[in-house]
């Protein structure tokens, strides 16, 4: 049966203690210490309920993001950055007790959160998993969106460089609607309330009383900060497998995990995508070479005895001829465990 997260009301965001916050929102590079290890129409309805059926799984739709515990919402499920089809750019988000911790900004992720029920002005913490343009465009788009909403406090911003550049690119500009607003409107100086955090290896990358988050370099050429990222809760473990082609990194890092969330590339719909475009020849070179195969993404599984497989950054993700049931077939040859074909507002 179908389950359905339809809570009504917010319950007021909780203010974690960050032992990197320096008490004046100022960048910093950050060095970490070694490693730790609602539906549009009814064909939507009957795509998930053909994922739900193909997995065994009852997971609900976000439209609230409060409540006790650790969630997980999958906000945007396709790969790379072209727009269109049933599925919006990548993003993930944790909520822990009602606090949001963003993962990517796709396009269209401040629409997702406010899907998702999440209140914007609560936004304190992100991270990036590397810096493609699917993964941050909009970056610029959610911290805005957030201070129009009433945001006060600090949002604690974690990525590879250049995040601190891209930060002041973006508040460059909007110079001329941040001064007005703060003259016309009375509100905060939005460029004191974001805070990069730069990082460069792997390690624990933030860590406070509610959540540990530890990251591992992942092999996304020809990016060479890529990473991906465990999440340690009272309740929960979630590893966020960023993107990556077959990674052993990626094993150690989710040895254990209650949930891996691992992007997936179904090779027939690579290669009924080639066929198509001008660059195709060089598009699957590089498809190939920094994603990760149906199959082999059961093996990461496997290897590291995760507990729940979620299948999320489909490539290709707007082919609407690959079905859910295309998605798992190959990745159960290898992991017998719980298999989840992510949906977009997937609560899980």
């Amino acid at each position: 049966m179908l389950t359905w997260d339809v809570q009504a009301t917010q319950a007021a965001s909780q203010q974690p203690v960050n032992p990197l916050d320096t008490g004046a929102a100022q960048s910093h590079r950050f060095t970490p210490g070694e490693p730790t290890m609602n539906f549009s129409n009814r064909r939507d309805f009957l795509a998930l309920t053909a994922g739900v059926l193909c997995t065994g799984m009852s997971p609900a739709i976000a439209q609230n993001s409060t409540g006790s515990g650790t969630k997980l919402i999958l906000l945007g499920t396709k790969g790379g950055p072209r727009v269109g089809g049933n599925r919006s750019n990548p993003s993930t988000l944790i909520t822990v007790d009602g606090t949001p911790y963003l993962i990517d900004c796709g396009y269209g992720t401040a629409r997702q959160l406010v899907s998702a029920g999440v209140a914007l002005q609560d936004l304190r913490h992100i991270f990036f998993t590397h810096m493609h343009s699917d993964h941050n465009l909009d970056y610029g788009s959610v911290v805005y969106s957030a201070w129009a909403t009433g945001l006060k406090q600090v949002i604690d911003v974690y990525g590879m460089p250049p995040l601190k550049e891209m930060t002041e690119a973006f508040f460059k500009s909007m110079r001329f609607d941040i001064d007005t607003r703060i003259d016309d409107e009375g509100k905060p100086d939005l460029r004191k309330l974001v805070v990069p955090h730069e990082f460069d290896r792997s390690g624990v990358i933030m860590q406070n009383a509610q959540v540990k988050v530890s990251a591992v370099r992942v092999n996304h050429p020809p990016i060479e900060q890529a990473y991906a990222f465990r999440f340690d809760t009272r309740d929960r473990s979630i590893v966020i497998s960023g993107d990556t082609n077959y990674s052993p990194a990626l094993i150690e890092l989710a040895k254990g995990a209650d949930v891996l969330v691992h992007e997936v590339m179904y090779l027939p719909g690579v290669d009924a995508l080639v066929k198509r475009v001008a660059n195709g020849a060089t598009l699957k070179e590089h498809l190939l070479a920094s994603h990760t195969l149906t199959e082999d993404v059961g093996k990461v599984a496997a290897a590291a005895g995760v507990k729940k497989l979620v299948l999320t950054h489909f490539v290709p993700g707007d082919d609407p001829s690959i079905t859910d049931e295309m998605w798992a077939q190959d990745v159960r040859k290898h992991f017998k465990g719980e298999i989840v074909v992510g949906r977009d507002l997937m609560v899980i």
